[in-house]
């Protein structure tokens, strides 16, 4: 499969980056009968994906509720049955208006030409400066989930984390289900960046949040051992006396990322510094290509976004490329395009567009007050809950849904046996409970919700004065039916003894494992967590 360093090896179409983007581009050229290579830099194919352990947010489409790893072997399988060429420990150092590409692979160089060249080559961790930050132990939060989830190695004892956008969140709730204690969660924002959903995930296990705050120093000689955090002002001064101390091993840096371009740079392709996308991106039309014709841009590359948005631009890429060289028909490209234009459509809608970055979106779409406690510590209060559709009180079995903004997922709707939660055909609307429709307690839909934002509730059990939480929990080892521990409410404070009365898993479930804990009547609404004694 590979070019000698002095033949140059023909491909109708060559790809940089084996990450969601470029491999659902693969795909789709090589469906369609096109001779196709991928490089990558990496021992590994599939970017990002195998590192990532959660289930995804989107619908059926979006591969919704599947985790991102399955995802990567999903693609890689895929691409392999096509006979796509995956071209590993191979670095891009060249890309030519002519598409040309000159590939590093071991110590030779190696020369291909493509009738089309689709750069995917995602996007780069943004570091942050402080006293003290070049010492080891301050790492990027995509370097923790490398050695956690790819090598089986803590990345340390005691964690700091800088930024609460997604990455920051996904990332913290991952250190905690490898064993690491997450001392504190610190954003210089005044709110949280990424999903509410993800944060009180993270805060019921009690990690304190720090909003408007940011490092101040890291302490250590040769390696960290402590970390000085202080309050920002709104213009991000800060503020003398609101010094916090913390013991810590690490320190780990969720700051963002920047798209990692330099190729179209290099081929010449139109470039704008757009903060909005993440940096220095291409100008791409609907369909990725960029100022110079053949060459396109997907994924994180050509601005920053979720996985999910990265496959569907890889795909509508892929397409358009199979129709100009001609290997389909004009028509099918049309109807294959505008399916996937609607799908990437339905994910940039709600809180979280981009329209919407850096906004405070103060209404839901339903005309529901934003939970600004939620923005601000991480978690809901009681009364924040109450008022949203997918929390009801009833003496029966019922689910509990603490999903409280407008964010493109529906996999609960789908899950329901009974049909008992409603989203409608608006992806984005808030999830809400049909109290005329009795729930069999099944808990499909606590363990498909990709945030873990949906509980069983049972006022009263056989007990009396007791009831039953049914929660999603992730962490190993499992408790066991008949354990004594403590329940936790939705900020990580201990607030009543509980019992464990089941524990189910099931490959449905899909290692969200449903765990019920019998607590007093009056916890019902406020147990969120779960720890032994």
């Amino acid at each position: 499969e590979r070019g000698s360093a002095d033949v140059m090896k023909r491909y109708d179409f060559l790809i940089v980056g084996a990450g969601p983007a470029g491999l659902s581009a693969a795909i789709e050229a090589a469906k369609r009968g096109m001779q196709v290579a991928v490089f990558d830099e990496n021992a590994k194919p599939g970017g990002q994906l195998f590192k990532q352990i959660h289930k995804f947010f989107g619908s059926k489409e979006h591969k919704a509720k599947i985790r991102g790893f399955v995802i990567g072997q999903q693609l890689l399988e895929e691409a392999q049955k096509l006979g796509v060429s995956v071209i590993l420990n191979a670095t891009v150092i060249g890309l030519y208006a002519e598409k040309e590409l000159v590939v590093r692979i071991g110590e030779e160089i190696h020369h291909y030409k493509g009738d089309a060249v689709l750069v995917a080559t995602g996007a780069a961790e943004n570091m942050v400066t402080f006293d003290g930050w070049t010492l080891p132990g301050v790492i990027g939060a995509g370097a923790a989930q490398t050695m956690m989830n790819l090598h089986g190695i803590r990345p340390g004892k005691k964690i700091l984390m800088l930024g609460s956008g997604n990455v920051g969140l996904v990332v913290s709730y991952q250190l905690l289900q490898a064993g690491c204690e997450v001392v504190a969660l610190v954003d210089a924002a005044p709110r949280v960046g990424g999903y509410g959903v993800h944060a009180a995930k993270i805060a019921r296990c009690g990690v304190p949040f720090y909003l408007s705050h940011t490092i101040q120093k890291a302490e250590g000689t040769d390696h960290v051992t402590g970390v000085t955090i202080a309050e920002v002002d709104s213009h991000f001064q800060f503020i003398p006396g609101t010094e916090k101390h913390f013991e810590v091993d690490t320190i780990c840096l969720a700051v963002g990322l920047s798209p990692m371009s330099q190729l179209l740079k290099m081929a010449g392709c139109k470039m704008e510094d757009n903060p909005k996308r993440g940096g220095q991106v291409p100008i791409c039309d609907a369909y990725g290509e960029t100022s110079v014709p053949g060459i396109f841009a997907a994924g994180d590359v050509s601005g920053i976004e979720e996985a999910s948005s990265a496959m569907i631009e890889g795909r509508i890429s892929g397409i358009a490329i199979a129709a100009s060289l001609g290997f389909m028909e004009e028509s099918e490209k049309q109807e294959q395009i505008a399916a996937n234009e609607a799908a990437l459509e339905t994910l940039r809608q709600g809180m979280f567009a981009p329209c919407n970055r850096g906004k405070l979106v103060e209404k839901t779409e339903e005309g529901i007050d934003t939970a600004m406690h939620l923005l601000k510590s991480g978690y809901l209060t009681e009364e924040e809950v109450e008022k949203f559709p997918g929390v009801t009180r009833n003496k029966k079995i019922h689910p509990v849904i603490e999903c409280v903004q407008n964010i493109p997922c529906n996999p609960c709707q789908d899950a329901c046996p009974k049909h008992c939660i409603k989203i409608g055909s608006h992806i984005t609307a808030l999830p809400a409970v049909d109290q005329e429709v009795e729930c069999i307690g099944c808990g499909l839909c606590v363990s498909s919700c990709s945030g873990q934002a949906i509980f069983l509730v049972q006022e009263e059990c056989d007990e009396p004065g007791y009831g039953t939480v049914t929660l999603p929990y992730e962490f190993l080892p499992l408790p066991k039916k008949g354990d004594r521990g403590f329940g936790y409410d939705r900020g990580g404070k201990k607030v009543c003894e509980a019992e464990v009365v089941s524990v189910k898993t099931a490959k449905a479930f899909d290692h969200t494992n449903l765990l019920t804990i019998k607590v007093p009547t009056d916890m019902v609404m406020r147990a969120r967590f779960y720890k032994a004694q």
